[in-house]
């Protein structure tokens, strides 16, 4: 689906245009109120007495609605500004978040988190759409690197504050927090250029093409591991270790997706995605050794497993925006980011209950080192 913009920005200075900018505050907003409570979540539904599973649903369902929701996005940005659904999901992530604050009784969570995860869905899809669409295809690993660095900064600034804030202020005040800084983000979603479908193109279709596939299922096990690492590092390495290595892991998988973006627009993509899925899988399995007992390499691995998390997330985004059209590309990619983190709180969690942390770990190390051979697959094809 290609799309028609009041202000392209087709030259060289297209990262520095305006909507382009509008989008990195705008991401950086609306990511801050979802990255927040990733940690938060869980640690509250077992403060009302939840067990591990139930915790690990929490985020589960929150993800689950998002993908239902991404599901919808191609023939939704065929009808409405681009600008709008992404503010709609601003809003959406914000204004539901003090209801938290009422109860720690699981059912309030999940549906809260229902209506959050809707919001997620809108957000993620259009403003990865847009990272296609506001700059030529030449930059556009570059542009992703920078959206990645959007996404990045909430990770490394709130998904340990997230645990250091509930010990500090309670959670209570946090959720009016991580539900303000969305609300907050949808002015500069608004002031970003008007994004429409052209009118001959919105009867086209939206199937998934099985060149995708091999991205997609890359992209679906790093998320995995994403997914299970941000929910339960918390609980498998207690004491000051766990926040430590989740600003780790933050802050390399924002470095990771930058460097990727860099090095895929000089490179190629391809090229650089078989050593990102190694590096991840190094990290996951250096997660397993710190859950056996020895603590302090969880930052080694935390550290490890975000740089190539990060760098599988640029390079699988500009793979699939190469395959097919940028709002099915998008949509493709974030369903795989989405429901990744999905299965991995639910999966891990049930896992954990079954056979351990270290175990768990070292499981979701070996299911993403198995996604190797379809990275090799995009570097045969050039």
């Amino acid at each position: 689906m290609r799309v028609s913009v009041e202000s392209p920005a087709k030259d060289r200075t297209a990262l520095q245009h305006r909507s382009f900018r509008l989008l990195l505050v705008a991401t950086v907003g609306g990511f801050a109120g979802y990255v927040l409570l990733m940690p938060v979540l869980p640690l509250w539904a077992v403060e009302g007495g939840a067990g591990e599973v139930a915790a690990g649903a929490t985020n589960a369902v929150f993800m689950l609605v998002t993908v239902l929701t991404q599901l919808g996005m191609p023939w939704l940005l065929k009808r409405i500004d681009y600008r709008i659904a992404f503010a709609l999901g601003t809003v959406l992530i914000g204004l539901p978040t003090p209801l938290y604050a009422l109860s720690s009784e699981l059912w309030l969570l999940l549906g809260v988190s229902c209506l959050r995860g809707v919001g997620f869905g809108l957000l993620t899809v259009t403003g990865a759409a847009l990272v296609a669409e506001l700059v030529p295809a030449a930059q556009r690993g570059r542009a992703a690197g920078l959206y990645g660095l959007s996404i990045g900064l909430p990770n490394v600034l709130f998904l340990p504050a997230g645990v250091w804030l509930t010990q500090t202020i309670g959670f209570g005040p946090l959720f009016w927090i991580a539900g303000a800084l969305p609300v907050a983000a949808t002015a500069a979603a608004l002031g970003m250029s008007r994004v429409r479908a052209k009118t001959v193109e919105r009867s086209g279709t939206s199937a998934f093409p099985l060149a995708l596939l091999p991205s997609w299922t890359v992209m679906t096990t790093a998320a995995i591991a994403a997914g299970g690492l941000t929910a339960f590092l918390p609980l498998a390495v207690t004491g000051t270790v766990a926040p430590a290595a989740l600003l780790a892991f933050g802050a390399a998988t924002m470095l990771g997706r930058w460097a990727a973006g860099q090095l895929g627009d000089r490179l190629g993509h391809s090229r650089v995605l078989v050593p990102a899925v190694l590096l991840a899988a190094l990290g996951t399995g250096l997660l397993a050794v710190a859950a056996w007992g020895a603590a302090p390499v969880a930052l080694v691995g935390a550290a490890a497993f975000g740089a190539g998390f990060g760098a599988v997330q640029n390079i699988t985004l500009i793979v699939m925006f190469e395959r097919t059209a940028s709002g099915v590309a998008s949509t493709a990619w974030n369903i795989a980011y989405d429901a990744g983190q999905g299965l991995g709180s639910i999966g891990f969690g049930a896992l954990v209950t079954l056979s351990g942390y270290p175990v768990t770990f070292a499981v979701a190390a070996i299911l993403i080192a198995i996604g190797t051979p379809l990275a090799a697959s995009h570097r045969r094809r050039g």
